[in-house]
């Protein structure tokens, strides 16, 4: 029952060999001597890399969220998502264009704020009824109720996303900073048309209802927010 322990004590891996005495040699598998320091040291190693994960992402979230506006601006005007147009209105267009007086759209408005936004702000009028190639203007209210004055930006979307194509705004007060004293209030118009091209469209020939929403928010401190150079001719 004696057993000799040809190698012992590495700090390496080592291999035991086993004898007994009339039978063959016996080789135990390899042993690892730990001494706690390896296993605190990849422990550590996990925690800090976690953390700097979650202080990377942090800082992410906050850049995205200051950029989420301009952003979304590009985005939308870009590819005329969401209800925003790639192409400018043709005031030559908007003064020839023909009404198509026997189909009749219902234009219907909403209003949103940012969670942190402090202003009260509604649309002027829940819908109106035009035909495409016929100008109309809607008017949207903002208050804002606090002591200190607030600086608010705005996006805005149609539905169906579909329609932003062919929904051109002639004059809004989208991507734009405004700013509001306290207790000011102030109407916002939104001067539009929706093209003549909208009845040759197959995906639209079921739509007779449109709805065009803003969402405000609260413009931050040291945010420069530029208007792209194609996005000028929007109005």
């Amino acid at each position: 029952m004696l057993l000799n322990i040809v190698r012992t004590a590495c700090r390496s891996p080592c291999t035991n060999v086993l004898t007994k005495p009339g039978r063959s040699t016996i080789t135990a598998p390899p042993v690892r001597w730990l001494n706690g320091k390896g296993v605190d040291s990849e422990r550590n190693f996990r925690i800090r890399s976690t953390v700097y994960y979650v202080a990377a992402a942090g800082v992410l979230t906050v850049g995205l969220s200051y950029a989420a506006v301009p952003l979304y601006r590009m985005f939308c005007q870009a590819y005329s998502y969401g209800g925003t147009t790639s192409q400018g209105h043709d005031a030559e267009k908007v003064e020839s264009m023909q009404k198509v007086k026997d189909r009749v759209l219902k234009i219907k408005f909403n209003a949103d704020i940012g969670a942190s936004m402090r202003w009260n702000f509604k649309p002027q009028q829940t819908e109106i009824k035009v035909v495409p190639g016929e100008t109309a203007l809607a008017f949207y209210s903002a208050k804002n109720p606090t002591d200190h004055p607030v600086v608010g930006i705005s996006t805005y979307n149609v539905i169906p996303f579909e329609a932003g194509a062919y929904f051109n705004k002639i004059q809004c007060f989208c991507f734009e900073e405004q700013q509001l004293n306290p207790h000011e209030e102030v109407d916002l118009p939104v001067f539009f048309y929706i093209d003549p091209e909208f009845i040759e469209d197959p995906k639209m020939e079921l739509v007779d209802s449109i709805t065009l929403s803003y969402t405000f928010f609260e413009s931050k401190d040291g945010v420069n927010i530029q208007m792209p150079v194609y996005g000028k001719q929007h109005g």
